[in-house]
């Protein structure tokens, strides 16, 4: 059959299943030729490392490189809830309802 079982007399080279997508945890295999990989004990990883001396000013230099990008357009979007606002209460109010009573 197409694809069917393996014959006997094929070459077979010795190598090691690494499992499904690479996993080499999932097909008990050990992992493939070449890889190399590298652990670090948990009780000598920092993760809050320099965070309060180096962080903050990071965290402050971040923010003003953006702050271009992203005032300008809130202020544009103020302005604009501002004048919907205004002109919706005029339109609502007396006068308004007067100046543009006969557009209805």
């Amino acid at each position: 059959m197409a694809g069917g079982s393996e014959s006997n007399g094929a070459r077979h080279k010795a190598t090691w299943h690494i499992g499904g997508w690479g996993n080499p945890y999932e097909g008990g295999g050990q992992p493939g030729k070449g890889i190399v990989s590298y652990a670090l004990s948990n009780n000598r990883q920092r993760p809050f490392a320099g965070f309060f001396t180096k962080g903050v000013w990071n965290t402050v230099r971040r923010g003003r490189n953006q702050i271009l990008y992203v005032v300008p357009p809130f202020i544009l979007a103020y302005s604009a809830m501002q004048w919907a606002i205004e002109r919706n209460e005029y339109l609502n109010s007396k006068a308004g309802r007067a100046e543009f009573a006969d557009e209805e």
